[in-house]
């Protein structure tokens, strides 16, 4: 993966943000919106592109666009840069590969350990209930 290539593919958009915020909200453009083509990207080898598909196939439109928006900041570049990091954050989790889980076996001492344990626990209670007189 070339994070700078990446950037360079990255296409942005700035868009007047929507909520309460008064006349500032009504007159500037601070929220941004992102789109990465995965596809077309050239930052990517055919392997990562499968492997991202597979991980974020859900984010992405029907042309494999990934589309991410960033409205956190009264400062359009402060949105810019937080949207480039959730982008390279969330690559990099896409790409990462999980290790293969082995498995194994409780070793004797912790089956024999948790069986005594049981065995006191057992006997503590027994010993709480009323004495049996004979």
């Amino acid at each position: 993966m070339n994070k700078a290539q990446l950037i360079q593919e990255l296409n942005f958009k700035a868009v007047r943000s929507s909520g309460a915020g008064g006349q500032h909200v009504n007159k500037v453009s601070t929220k941004i919106d992102l789109s990465f083509s995965l596809e077309d990207s050239n930052g990517l080898t055919t392997t990562e592109k499968e492997r991202i598909y597979r991980k974020i196939g859900h984010r992405l439109t029907k042309d494999g666009v990934l589309q991410m928006q960033c409205d956190e900041t009264r400062s359009q570049h402060r949105n810019k840069e937080l949207a480039i990091a959730r982008f390279l954050t969330l690559m990099e989790e896409a790409l990462k590969v999980k290790k293969k889980r082995r498995k194994t076996k409780p070793s004797r001492s912790s089956i024999e350990k948790r069986l005594k344990h049981k065995k006191k626990n057992a006997q503590k209670k027994t010993n709480r209930g009323k004495p049996q007189i004979d």
